[in-house]
């Protein structure tokens, strides 16, 4: 598949696999969306030239908690840095460090602008470190040996990834003679939750973390298991409550189209689907993701989800067909020329895909579920069918109470306000994620910045002419506290 093809396919092929835990049961068929900070549809845009970023590899250990002699095998991780704007070791310059996440970090220079626009200001060299099992730093020598079985692919997991943070930074802070740089930890989603928790596992090697839409409570009940879709519901309800209506009388549509002896060919005549559809999975999970996608980007200027909705009122004041008002959302989202508007099958899995399916399925366990009233289907989260079929894909079963054992979650405000501190919340109010996420203050060190019009990650990226106020002043808001950490690190250092 090409990649400047029009978003509804990338977000069919990739999506459809970074969204979804198993395709064959429905009942968990949509349990944990991946976490990113950038829409797939955004990384088939043409990013600025990043040509002030330099490359380079560190020998880093395999396993950083035994001492088998496995364990002293070493790989090669990947981690750039940008020097451009950095005021020097000798000036006791800080240093940003953007903790890479569930894909390589390539995508990271170009689009997490906010390192970019805000790193002269705070004369900051920029270090942007990739996750293991992802991009150019994958052990065992090749993508296939490491993940060819359950003893390979054991190794990947968020604490050894914390772990290899650590010692990159040690590193790069040794090798630049810059002992004394401050270090500010920056994540997004899923990197937003190892900013925090490397922040508090490893607080002498950072002053502070910035955390965006960082859903660190959606483990282990602490989180309603159908907050998450709520929210999409929300936001299109609030959009529009008939294309609300709309796309919730388009499920039964589907199917009673579909029971008919040639709805097939009928559906995929209506949606100009890329491939005749032999069974309408293809169709609701492209449309539901759609949905989905849409909800948690949804950003200024254009706001995905009214541009869905405009679509399909749009359609609906001129026609009564309920699928005919569905694909007209379909192409004001796509807003593509191509002849086709739906991709479906074969599904191939990405190195994302397949790596953010071995984190869920072992300790990345969010338990997404649809309720009765949402804008999709119910689809309960089934825990003994997903960790049956996690056994059956990986040799291994999930441990989904490990995250809050390991970095705790309960009684958070309780907990963190006693040792943590220096973490910023940054959360947007309109990403479903955001509902498990810190959404209130814990301390005054601990702060939770959000805003009610704000989506998935959004603060991350690069400030435009068009972001609206409220957009600026909570990243304002952030750069002063940042600031402020590093001030006081300055004065207790004299």
């Amino acid at each position: 598949m090409k990649q400047n093809q029009h978003p509804l396919i990338i977000l069919a092929f990739n999506l459809l696999l970074f969204f979804m835990i198993f395709l064959v049961c429905p009942t968990y068929s949509l349990t944990i969306p991946r976490l990113s900070p950038i829409a797939e549809w955004e990384k088939t845009t043409t990013a600025d030239d990043y040509s002030d970023v330099k490359t380079f590899y560190y020998n880093q250990t395999l396993d950083h908690f035994n001492y088998n002699p496995q364990s002293y095998q070493i790989f090669q991780q990947r981690y750039l840095i940008n020097f451009k704007y950095w005021g020097g070791a000798n000036s006791n310059a800080p240093i940003f460090a953007l903790l890479g996440a569930e894909e390589p970090i390539d995508s990271s220079p170009p689009f997490i602008g906010f390192l970019t626009d805000n790193a002269a200001s705070f004369s900051a060299l920029i270090l942007y470190i990739e996750h293991r099992y992802y991009g150019k730093s994958v052990p065992f020598g090749s993508r296939e040996e490491a993940v060819k079985n359950a003893s390979t692919i054991g190794y990947f997991n968020s604490a050894q990834a914390l772990a290899d943070y650590a010692q990159v930074i040690i590193h790069v802070k040794k090798t630049l003679h810059a002992k004394n740089s401050p270090v500010i930890v920056i994540g997004g989603s899923y990197g937003g939750m190892l900013a925090t928790w490397f922040r508090l596992k490893y607080p002498h090697l950072a002053i502070g973390a910035l955390a965006s839409s960082a859903p660190i409570l959606y483990f282990d009940h602490i989180t309603p298991q159908d907050a998450y879709h709520s929210i999409v519901s929300r936001d299109f309800r609030e959009a529009s409550k008939t294309c609300y209506e709309t796309i919730r009388k388009s499920w039964a549509e589907i199917k009673r189209v579909a029971s008919q002896s040639n709805g097939l060919s009928i559906l995929s005549q209506k949606f100009n689907t890329c491939e005749p559809l032999n069974q309408i999975d293809g169709l609701v999970y492209s449309l539901e993701l759609m949905y989905i996608s849409a909800a948690q980007y949804d950003r200024p200027p254009d706001y995905p989800v009214n541009v869905i909705c405009g679509g399909i009122d749009g359609a609906s004041s001129k026609s009564s067909d309920i699928l005919s008002n569905i694909y007209a959302g379909v192409v004001a989202f796509t807003k593509s020329n191509d002849t086709c508007k739906v991709y479906y099958g074969p599904f191939n899995g990405s190195e994302t895909s397949e790596g953010w399916r071995w984190q869920t399925c072992s300790e990345m366990v969010i338990p997404i579920s649809i309720g009765n009233n949402s804008l999709l289907e119910p689809s309960p989260f089934n825990y003994e069918s997903f960790a049956r079929d996690c056994k059956e894909k990986f040799g291994v079963a999930p441990r989904p109470h490990w995250v809050t054992t390991y970095y705790g979650g309960h009684d958070i405000k309780l907990v963190l306000k006693k040792f943590g501190s220096n973490i910023i919340f940054s959360n947007g109010l309109r990403d479903p994620y955001s509902s498990g996420g810190v959404l209130n203050n814990i301390s005054d060190s601990l702060i939770a910045v959000h805003t009610v019009n704000g989506s998935h990650c959004l603060d991350m990226l690069g400030a435009k002419k068009t972001d609206p106020n409220w957009l600026v002043e909570q990243r304002k808001t952030e750069i002063k506290i940042m600031k402020g950490w590093i001030t006081q690190y300055y004065a207790d250092l004299k």
